[in-house]
């Protein structure tokens, strides 16, 4: 896909995989919405892009993907101001140190990790499906082989740890791009999901002692967050993969994940659930 003018909106973009990804990006002449959290930090990202690639197109829309009504807001201004989405990247990621909830009593890491993946594509799909041919990519993470799916416990109520959590979430992850890869068939958009390696960044700060060891030993042996972008842009930018709908990438080749990330009737089931608790049912405008 020639990005030139390329509409790319991509969460998690001021720092690791997604600055990188955005930076990649907007050397190929796209157009950047950095979606994030910290907006000093997007900002300082912005420029050091800008500053880098002469010429780059950046828009910075603010986001907690912690919360619902964060994520509607910024959908609703990326579409007020876009008319058309090309590629939309899904990067943003949590750790939780413990389980915590949110404003809308959702466990924190499923909460960012799944629902703000899940709401925030269906929000902006029309504008997707505007586009003359578009791209979702979700990144997920082979941490997935760690999770489950057990629809009655979701939330973790039982049997918490921050590994599990987020083992789930990218299991779920996967899941998710199965169902609407399955959902966008006969569609101009295709959707694809991938492990970018275990990369280098201050990602794991978040995570309980635990995770910050596993960061700390494990660092000499992790991946760059440059390296760890090129499956995504891959995915963004590749004409290889423009055929290609509901597949797990690993170094840019279709690896495959753990048998139940490929369950579809989990992935319904998890829809199902995911839809109930956005409020999404029997809303035609959003309805695939």
């Amino acid at each position: 896909m020639d990005m030139n003018n390329k509409l790319c909106v991509i969460t998690g973009a001021n720092s690791g995989i997604g600055f990188e990804t955005a930076k990649e990006l907007a050397k190929q002449g796209a157009f950047i919405v950095m979606v994030c959290r910290n907006e000093d930090k997007a900002i300082s990202a912005k420029k050091q892009i800008q500053a880098e690639v002469e010429g780059a197109g950046i828009d910075i829309v603010l986001c907690d993907f912690s919360i619902q009504d964060e994520i509607r807001k910024a959908a609703d201004k990326i579409k007020s101001s876009y008319a058309k989405i090309d590629v939309l990247i899904n990067n943003h990621g949590f750790i939780a140190s413990e389980r915590l909830e949110t404003v809308d009593g959702l466990e924190a890491t499923f909460a960012v990790n799944h629902i703000g993946y899940f709401l925030f594509t269906h929000l902006l799909l029309e504008n997707i499906k505007a586009a003359g041919e578009a791209r979702i990519i979700n990144v997920a993470s082979d941490a997935h082989r760690g999770g489950t799916f057990e629809p009655e416990n979701l939330q973790l109520k039982e049997g918490f740890s921050s590994m599990k959590a987020y083992g789930n979430s990218k299991l779920f992850n996967i899941l998710f791009t199965k169902e609407l890869a399955s959902r966008l068939k006969g569609t101009n958009v295709t959707t694809n999901c991938l492990h970018p390696g275990v990369v280098s960044s201050s990602f794991g700060n978040n995570g309980g002692w635990l995770i910050k060891l596993f960061w700390k030993i494990g660092a000499p042996f992790m991946v760059s967050p440059k390296k760890g972008a090129e499956t995504t842009i891959y995915l963004a930018s590749s004409d290889e993969v423009s055929e290609v709908n509901g597949a797990y990438f690993k170094n840019k080749k279709v690896a495959v994940p753990r048998k139940q990330a490929l369950d579809m009737d989990s992935a319904r089931k998890l829809w199902e659930i995911s839809e109930e608790i956005c409020g999404l049912n029997n809303k035609p405008e959003i309805q695939l």
